[in-house]
């Protein structure tokens, strides 16, 4: 049987990479179909071209970009609204578009905090809570194509028990890693065989590896053996959407 269709759903360019590429790369080598879905960013800017390589390095398609601004960088999508400050309802249809075209067995995206606290993490976490379910309802966005509800809804989370080594990273640049209690975690999932396509991919978004205080960057400035370590798990949160065993909509650990 085929590892469940996915979806992934992230704030920013190298979002998808960076705690979720394993997983992409993993469902996508064993022939499962993958697509990502940015909310900030739009197609035609830099980041853009750097998340269109690193999806083809992750073997998730073309990129799919909700087309809204990015809270702290206006010239992320020229004339367009902050993610923030766009109409929930028309963020939420774009993405409903995206979910009913692509018809995902499960959707991955950030957990309620984020991760990293960062309010565009945030908000995608809110929408695309809304959109999984809204998906499914014939009545809600009839504009936005047939309704199709994904089985299940896994939220990227870090467990208190294993995030010291990220934690420790970010905080030497003023950072905060937002963890969650690890009883709570519902799927670890062992990515080390994809790390290097996982790794490659974060590179791939070459804007931020260049930039010290980044993520990408702070990884980038490790021991291979440490990035490895950092990168070789990545854990989520499950939500059931449908009824049912699940069967599908399971991510393969």
């Amino acid at each position: 049987m085929h590892p469940a269709s996915l979806l992934a759903v992230f704030a920013h360019p190298d979002d998808e990479s960076l705690v979720a590429g394993g997983v992409l790369a993993q469902h996508s080598a064993g022939g499962a179909r993958t697509a990502v879905v940015t909310t900030t960013w739009a197609p035609g800017t830099h980041r853009a071209v750097e998340l269109g390589e690193a999806l083809r390095i992750l073997g998730a398609g073309e990129p799919r970009m909700l087309g809204y601004a990015d809270a702290h960088v206006p010239e992320s999508a020229p004339g367009s609204s902050r993610f923030l400050d766009a109409p929930l309802d028309e963020a939420v249809e774009r993405l409903v578009r995206h979910i009913r075209d692509f018809r995902p067995d499960i959707v991955v995206t950030h957990d309620a905090y984020g991760s990293s606290g960062h309010p565009d993490h945030i908000h995608t976490h809110r929408v695309t809570v809304l959109a999984a379910h809204a998906a499914g309802l014939p009545d809600l966005h009839p504009q936005a194509g047939l309704p199709w509800q994904p089985g299940a809804l896994y939220l990227s989370a870090h467990p208190r028990s294993a995030a010291g080594d990220l934690t420790d990273l970010v905080a030497g640049v003023g950072k905060k890693l937002w963890t969650v209690p690890d009883e709570v975690v519902t799927a670890t999932v062992d990515v080390r065989p994809w790390v290097d396509r996982k790794w490659a991919a974060i590179r791939a978004h070459a804007s931020e590896t260049a930039r010290g205080r980044s993520l990408p960057g702070l990884l980038a400035g490790l021991p291979v053996a440490a990035r490895q370590r950092i990168l070789g798990t990545e854990w989520f949160v499950r939500h059931d959407l449908a009824p049912g065993p699940g069967g599908l909509s399971r991510l393969t650990a």
